[in-house]
């Protein structure tokens, strides 16, 4: 399992694929990868390289993690489903949201000075379930909801996971999202 936010494949695309590697993309907004993933391929050019290695004969995967709820989430990642999903035909997608352990707030700041301010005020509660900073429950079944709905109108077969989400998520969305089919995990 190769996970990455890079456009660098021509390694890969030298060559010959075998079908026991999977290639994967974390994506997300461009909002998102211009705040928080600094010195990463854009959008744009990570789907253009998931292209070039399924083209080539390459398992592919994406990974829509973590979402990170503002102001226009909706238009930005249903423009992220569109984008992709017009061109790509994953195996599997899966879709993870904002968790931060305590201390991460304090890192991200050092790290990302002013930009991690949206963080700070992402409406994260204190401590969910697992001890996390989360979205709240409601919230995060809003996003998942609107995403595998979106992923649906696109891919209607599409196997949809979550990753490192709470068992009460997991039940609230067992009937949408196939048990045990994260990126992370060879199937």
């Amino acid at each position: 399992m190769l996970l990455t936010k890079s456009a660098n494949v021509e390694g890969l695309l030298r060559c010959t694929p075998n079908p026991q590697v999977v290639v994967s993309w974390s994506l997300n907004t461009q909002r998102a990868i211009d705040l928080y993933e600094i010195g990463t391929a854009d959008l744009g050019e990570r789907i253009e390289a998931a292209r070039r290695c399924q083209q080539h004969g390459y398992r592919i995967r994406l990974r829509i993690d973590p979402g990170i709820l503002h102001e226009r989430w909706q238009a930005n990642y249903a423009d992220l489903l569109r984008t992709a999903l017009t061109v790509l035909e994953p195996e599997n997608i899966t879709l993870g949201m904002l968790r931060l352990v305590p201390g991460h707030l304090r890192l991200a700041r050092q790290i990302y000075g002013g930009r991690a301010e949206g963080l700070s005020k992402a409406g994260l509660i204190d401590r969910a379930s697992d001890g996390k900073l989360r979205y709240p429950f409601h919230r995060r079944v809003e996003f998942y909801r609107f995403m595998i709905d979106g992923i649906g109108r696109l891919k209607p077969r599409m196997s949809i996971g979550l990753c490192r989400e709470t068992t009460g998520i997991s039940r609230e969305l067992n009937h949408c999202c196939v048990p045990n089919q994260c990126n992370c995990l060879a199937w």
